[in-house]
């Protein structure tokens, strides 16, 4: 999967409820659409080496998602994309007070 897949993906969960709601790393400065939204951004490779060479190129990316409050439903939706993407994940949450939005941050593999 690359960057691109994975914005489309993002962008139809919820029934395409997240169209333009979905951006690399931020929005611009006064530009966030409604809450809620999501960002994403790779944060490292991981890559598998074989004879002394990339064989096999690993990306990880955090996906955040944010919310004014706990939502599950968005929640089961984002973790179904992922799933049916074969997409393994793992889930961290924080609220973050200056901003007053829940981050659920995934981190994935592609």
């Amino acid at each position: 999967m690359t960057l691109t897949e994975l914005r489309i993906a993002l962008e139809s969960v919820n029934d395409g409820a997240f169209q333009n709601k979905v951006a690399y790393r931020a929005f611009p400065v006064g530009a966030a659409p409604a809450l809620p939204f999501i960002c994403f951004q790779e944060t490292e490779s991981n890559n598998f080496l074989a004879d002394s060479k990339v064989y096999h190129k690993i990306t990880d990316v955090d996906i955040e998602l944010y919310t004014e409050d706990k939502d599950p439903s968005t929640e089961e939706a984002l973790e179904s994309m992922l799933n049916s993407k074969l997409l393994v994940w793992s889930k961290s949450e924080v609220y973050i007070e200056s901003e007053d939005v829940l981050q659920i941050v995934y981190e994935i593999s592609i």
